[in-house]
């Protein structure tokens, strides 16, 4: 069986309600990747395939302790890359971030609830 795929709307990575989990937020994130010469070309890379119609699901952790820290754990340059071209929705998978435990991609829904809580 495999992974649950949604889609997010790309607003709610600008909101800071979706966190990147690498970054303190997008826009640090963005400078990041615009001074790494290949974390950049990363970002420019993913803006053709998304032109050229291909969407894959980024991966969204939701912590266990505190369900309404939602992060990007991977997918961070087509996050980006989505954000940069305004593409309004995105596929998803999710994942409780586990604080005892291997964290797996879940396989049924996500409940939007947790978000509406921040």
């Amino acid at each position: 069986m495999s992974p649950w795929t949604g889609q997010m709307e790309t607003r709610l990575l600008t909101q800071g309600r979706v966190v990147p989990i690498e970054h303190r937020d997008w826009a640090d994130a963005k400078r990041y990747f615009a001074r790494k010469p290949i974390h950049q070309a990363g970002v420019e890379e993913w803006m053709e395939k998304i032109r050229a119609g291909r969407l894959e699901p980024i991966q969204i952790g939701v912590s266990d302790r505190y369900p309404q820290d939602w992060y990007v754990g991977d997918g961070h340059h087509r996050a980006v890359a989505l954000m940069e071209l305004g593409v309004g929705r995105f596929p998803f998978h999710w994942y409780w971030i586990k604080s005892l435990g291997r964290p797996a991609m879940e396989r049924g829904p996500i409940d939007w609830g947790l978000l509406d809580k921040k």
